[in-house]
């Protein structure tokens, strides 16, 4: 099976069976990329999760595209793209045709209340995933703490937090050399 297609059928496996968005793609990517296929290292993962949070677009597709490039190139970055996004299009197009005949319905009302919960579960998980890999410690906890906070209870922008912790850490770097 050649490269292209094995990136093209992991993309669109994760995201066929992932509910809830980029953030919750992160603990099923990660298996699949690093764990099952060994195309990355956790620390290369790590990275590249850095930079595709902090590159604008659509997170998941920006992590396919970013491994399906490092692995193929442009092409394997745009084979990657289109897998993780193509299971979303069709299923948005399936409800789309069918949504209004049943979006009154008390049973797709209370399986969408049962959902919701264990959305913002597969969200969470990869969070204290990346925790420990991130190598949070008693010293440097308080980071993304203050980072959650200021970003939710004050509006302030994520790229404000991610330049400051970035400059804050080259120049801890510096001054630990």
């Amino acid at each position: 099976m050649s490269t292209y297609t094995q990136i093209f059928l992991t993309f669109a496996k994760i995201g066929s069976f992932t509910i809830g968005g980029g953030f919750a793609m992160v603990q099923m990517m990660e298996r699949e990329v690093v764990d099952r296929k060994h195309w990355l290292d956790h620390e290369e993962f790590m990275d590249m999760l850095v930079v595709a949070q902090s590159t604008p677009g659509i997170f998941a597709i920006d992590m396919a595209s970013h491994i399906g490039m490092k692995l193929k190139g442009t092409g394997g970055g745009i084979v990657g793209a289109i897998a993780t996004a193509l299971p979303s299009i069709v299923a948005i197009l399936l409800i789309a045709l069918f949504f209004q005949t049943f979006k009154e319905n008390v049973y797709v009302e209370k399986v969408f209340m049962g959902v919701r919960p264990c959305v913002v579960a597969l969200i969470l998980a990869p969070c204290f995933g990346m925790a420990k890999k991130a190598k949070l410690n008693k010293f440097n906890w308080w980071i993304p703490v203050v980072a959650a906070v200021l970003i939710s209870a004050f509006g302030v922008s994520p790229i404000w937090c991610i330049l400051i912790a970035g400059i804050g850490g080259f120049l801890y770097g510096k001054l630990k050399q």
